[in-house]
C-alpha cells in the first residue's frame, strides 16, 4: 500500500512539473508576441495564429489551459496591452493595479 501511495505522489509531482514547464512555454510565446507587437505591430495576430495551431493547442492543453476561442481572445488582449509577463506577474504590478482600482 505504501508503494502505491508513493508512486501516486511521485506521478502527481511529475505532472505538476510538466504543467509548469508548458506554462513557461506559453509565457515565452506571450513575451515573443509582445515583442513582435512593439516591433512590427502584429503581435495579437501572431499569438492567435500560434494558439489556434495544432502545436499551440497541444502546449495550452499540457499547461492546463483549455484551448478554446475565449482563451485565444484573452491572449490577444494580453498581448495588445503590451505588459511583459514578468512585469504582469510581479507583486509590484499587482499592488499598483489594486491602488489604481481603489482610486
Amino acid at each position: 500500500m505504501a508503494d502505491f501511495v508513493d508512486g501516486t505522489a511521485f506521478n502527481h509531482e511529475q505532472g505538476n512539473r510538466a504543467r509548469k514547464l508548458f506554462a513557461a512555454v506559453v509565457l515565452a510565446a506571450l513575451d515573443d508576441a509582445i515583442a513582435d507587437n512593439k516591433k512590427y505591430g502584429n503581435g495579437p495576430e501572431q499569438i492567435a495564429r500560434w494558439a489556434r495551431s495544432r502545436d499551440g493547442r497541444e502546449v495550452l492543453s499540457c499547461a492546463g489551459i483549455d484551448p478554446n476561442e475565449r482563451v485565444v481572445t484573452g491572449l490577444m488582449s494580453f498581448v495588445d496591452n503590451g505588459v511583459r509577463t514578468s512585469v504582469a506577474l510581479s507583486r509590484e504590478e499587482s499592488e499598483r493595479r489594486q491602488q489604481a482600482e481603489a482610486a
